[in-house]
């Protein structure tokens, strides 16, 4: 086959309002014909103000035999061609975005609610508080039982928090309990119990702490922050239908379907907590890079649970690795389940744990963006996240029977190490100007 799948979103621009392939084509050519033939090669030119600039841009389209599509945009007579995003064709010939454009649009959404509140609240951190009588203990109390949470099984995170201002760390303290409620809901004690009606009724209790109508007091906290903070409910929403995936999946085809459970599972984390923790007010990163971040560690952090379980989900009858890339490598199920290190089974590691760093770097860069008083927190849980990876090579690349965790003493050396970068200064030279 000649195809190739081109992943990854490389340019955030929002060029005429619109970012599905077919909006952004403006030239008259048709995706899909009558007879469900893909074309073979599309260019179109656009116009298009960057910085007050006019500039020609074109854009393009190649697909070899049908399986993929893909479109970019760039500047013309610069020599790179960026990817704009990136499609997937049926064996109909019918055109459907990658996981990776799917979670890119959330990724637009929330940046421009965070935008928008911005103007709107003339760059206030959180919106004004109005104290209902007889109601504000209760909310202090909700947070404390938050904080509580957060306190027992977040450690590292928690003392990070306490840098925070006390509006952004009880508002973390909230979403974090929110989130280990629903993974709770699938990984503890009662996850057999669960159906997809169980799940279902979760999300109706989000829907209605989003308006205003918590059930008890750890959604009262989540409800009192969402009122504050332009925290959307889509991040939420797709965390629930991660937990969707695990009642009916155990096997994932190819990186694409991995990369959408990790995102529904823990990049919406990521996207939950950017509006909490604020972008530095002298930052010139655009919004969206600084919430691609964001996304990139949640993912990383999931790639690595996923690599430092791998026995532990084995015994579950569950493998969380892609299969196409198993298959690559010379492996199966069956080896999987065998739990044996082998030449093949490091060379497959060695790869995985490479992509693993790669989300980790890119998260690096938008971690200097945010507010100084939220940094700390989230360098601690890259650096120590990324450790984990340092593990899984130091044991030989043995994660069916033994765990990779790091150490309380190397935990207690990266908080200064976590601290000092965190006082690194948000870029000024930017490629792209928040709006």
């Amino acid at each position: 086959m000649s195809s190739s799948t081109i992943l990854w979103v490389a340019s955030p621009l929002d060029i005429s309002g619109g970012l599905g392939f077919s909006d952004s084509i403006r030239e008259g050519v048709r995706i899909v014909d009558n007879t469900g033939s893909v074309s073979k090669t599309i260019f179109a030119r656009y116009d298009v103000k960057v910085k007050g600039r006019r500039t020609r841009w074109s854009s393009g389209s190649v697909n070899a035999d049908l399986k993929y599509a893909c479109t970019s945009f760039g500047p013309e007579n610069t020599g790179s061609f960026p990817i704009f995003s990136s499609l997937v064709a049926t064996p109909a010939g019918e055109i459907a975005l990658s996981s990776e454009q799917k979670v890119y649009d959330v990724v637009l959404k929330q940046a421009a609610l965070v935008k928008k509140h911005l103007r709107s609240i003339d760059d206030l951190d959180v919106k004004p508080e109005i104290v209902v009588p007889g109601t504000l203990n209760m909310l202090n109390e909700a947070y404390d039982r938050c904080r509580d949470v957060c306190a027992e099984y977040a450690k590292t995170f928690y003392l990070g928090t306490l840098l925070m201002t006390p509006e952004r760390r009880r508002a973390i303290w909230a979403i974090y309990v929110w989130c280990r409620r629903t993974d709770e809901l699938v990984d503890g004690p009662n996850a057999s119990h669960i159906t997809p009606t169980a799940l279902d009724r979760w999300e109706k209790r989000l829907e209605d702490l989003f308006v205003g109508r918590p059930y008890d007091m750890f959604d009262a906290a989540l409800s009192d922050t969402v009122s504050k903070f332009p925290v959307d409910i889509q991040p939420f929403k797709d965390m629930i239908d991660g937990m969707r995936m695990d009642l009916v999946k155990s096997r994932y085809k190819n990186f694409d379907e991995l990369y959408l459970y990790c995102y529904y599972v823990a990049g919406t984390v990521g996207l939950m907590s950017v509006p909490v923790m604020g972008i530095d007010p002298i930052s010139q990163a655009s919004t969206e890079s600084v919430y691609n971040a964001a996304l990139a560690l949640g993912l990383a952090n999931q790639l690595t649970n996923i690599l430092r379980d791998v026995g532990e989900d084995a015994r579950r009858g569950r493998i969380y690795l892609p299969q196409d890339e198993l298959a690559q490598a010379g492996l199966s199920d069956e080896d999987i389940f065998a739990g044996k290190v082998t030449d093949k089974w490091r060379s497959f590691m060695k790869n995985q744990i490479r992509r693993a760093r790669m989300f980790f770097k890119e998260a690096e860069k938008g971690v200097t963006e945010l507010n100084p008083a939220s940094r700390w927190p989230v360098w601690a849980s890259l650096l120590l996240y990324s450790e984990i990876l340092d593990e899984i090579e130091a044991n030989d690349y043995n994660n069916f029977t033994k765990r990779a965790y790091v150490s309380k003493a190397k935990k207690i050396m990266a908080l200064p190490l976590a601290y000092t970068k965190s006082l690194m200064s948000p870029t000024r030279t930017p490629t792209l100007v928040k709006a």
